[in-house]
């Protein structure tokens, strides 16, 4: 349950819910749903694919998995992310970590988020009425990540 890529869509009420099922120990979950818009950067986006290195990513969200672990006392993590086509509306990214304490959850799904947007190897390209184009990075997220 731990990392997850993958093509077909997901219900983010059931990757919530697997957190704390059977667990007495949880007492807290945190999670974080990233969904498709159709706007970026004051321009319509009708589709977007994601391209991907198959294996490559895995490893490097296990990695990231990892370092949340080192740093928080987590019970549960859970990375879902999609690759292939996508329309606006549907899920993208699914982020959740359970925790006994609510601080440790907070913080470990916002690293996991930061780390997320600037280590995994994906790549955004967007298709909106001008054309298709691959999106660049946000200097954004590169401090956001740099807090941690």
């Amino acid at each position: 349950m731990a990392v997850q890529v993958q093509t077909a869509g997901f219900d983010p009420g059931q990757c919530l819910n697997a957190l704390h099922q059977a667990d007495a120990s949880v007492g807290a979950v945190v999670s974080f749903v990233g969904y498709m818009r159709d706007f970026n950067d004051g321009q319509a986006v009708a589709r977007m694919f994601l391209e991907h290195y198959p294996g490559m990513t895995e490893k490097a969200l296990l990695a990231i998995e990892a370092q949340a672990r080192e740093r928080w006392p987590l019970l549960h993590v859970h990375i879902l992310h999609r690759v292939g086509d996508l329309a606006p509306g549907e899920p993208i990214v699914f982020v959740g970590v359970s925790s006994a304490h609510r601080q440790a959850a907070f913080s470990a799904c916002d690293f996991i988020m930061d780390y997320l947007k600037t280590r995994a190897p994906l790549w955004k390209k967007e298709q909106g009425a001008g054309g298709a184009h691959w999106v660049d990075g946000r200097d954004s997220d590169q401090q956001a990540a740099a807090r941690w």
